[in-house]
């Protein structure tokens, strides 16, 4: 029992490692990328902060949503964001899978890349929504008379910049439409329902998508529209950008070999044996290894050699 412990760890640890330096040959090539989409996500919430400061309290709207949906209180206001976390969590945990499990089908890296072009294309039309026309909030913190609905001016620019970080994310105000959280939740359920494996996964991200929905109108935290206009905003963003990039390859088919750079040494040791081929009259194409054969020190292809027999025989 020690002993096939002792294998299935150090097989573990190969692979680890193994996958350890295919990543960072594919960060290397792809960090410009990721980059980008982190440092917009910081802009993403300082325009969410920045919107704060512009919000007035007021009476909360008609919906239709908080008509049929029973409130849940401030005590319950939780639940829809410990499903959220979950949601979020979940996914980012299955994005490193390919670091412990032999069976694979992304890179985490490239993944990553299209998750963040995803994520900002959305935010961008968010942000555009949200100040074009700011609603009074519905939730708790975001009411007539509550001290969190309205921010006083910023004491300085560093106030604004670092946007009061996780306060001034959990209590925001003015940033609804669309949610947020229904984009995240929308890109990651549609990312995995794409290059993820198991069925039952698929259909319960879904249903757990849809109860959040549910969730985030019971709790107050944004109008009905703003969940719906993020139900067919983002799967639109999603599928019009996912057919504008490039396909990740299938890790299923073996494709590692051509993501990742040639040293200066295997180039050298390619070009020699392209070379080579050429000195010999192979050609590097398989469709072009045709049958060849030698006359008076000279090759010839197989479609010349009828001729050359009948001229050695006198026909």
């Amino acid at each position: 029992m020690t002993l096939y412990i002792g294998r299935e760890s150090s097989k573990l640890w190969k692979r680890i490692c193994a996958e350890v330096i295919t990543e960072i040959n594919l960060l290397a090539a792809n960090w410009k990328y990721l980059l980008a989409g982190l440092v917009c996500q910081y802009i993403h919430g300082l325009a969410a902060r920045g919107v704060h400061y512009i919000h007035r309290p007021g009476p909360t709207l008609q919906d239709a949503g908080f008509f049929l949906l029973p409130e849940l209180g401030q005590d319950r206001a939780y639940i829809s964001e410990t499903l959220f976390s979950f949601i979020f969590l979940s996914f980012v945990l299955w994005t490193f899978h390919p670091f412990i499990f032999k069976s694979k089908k992304i890179y985490t890296v490239l993944l990553w890349c299209r998750v963040l072009a995803f994520l900002v294309a959305s935010q961008f039309l968010r942000i555009i929504t949200f100040y074009s026309t700011q609603l009074p909030g519905p939730n708790y913190h975001c009411r007539e008379g509550s001290k969190l609905a309205r921010l006083p001016p910023p004491d300085s620019v560093f106030e604004v910049l670092l946007i009061n970080f996780p306060r001034g994310v959990l209590y925001g105000c003015g940033d609804l439409i669309f949610s947020s959280h229904m984009i995240f939740s929308l890109v990651f359920v549609r990312t995995y329902q794409k290059y993820g494996t198991q069925r039952f996964i698929k259909q319960l991200a879904w249903l757990l998508v849809v109860i959040q929905s549910f969730l985030i109108v019971a709790s107050r935290k944004h109008y009905t529209v703003d969940v719906v206009v993020a139900w067919y905003t983002v799967n639109l963003v999603v599928f019009f950008i996912d057919k504008k990039l490039a396909e990740l390859p299938d890790r299923t088919n073996g494709a590692a070999s051509l993501l990742l750079p040639l040293s200066t040494k295997d180039k050298d040791s390619k070009t020699k044996e392209e070379n080579h081929k050429l000195l010999n009259g192979i050609s590097g194409d398989p469709a072009d290894r045709r049958q060849r054969t030698q006359v008076n020190g000279k090759t010839l292809d197989e479609v010349n050699t009828v001729h050359v027999d009948a001229t050695m025989n006198g026909a």
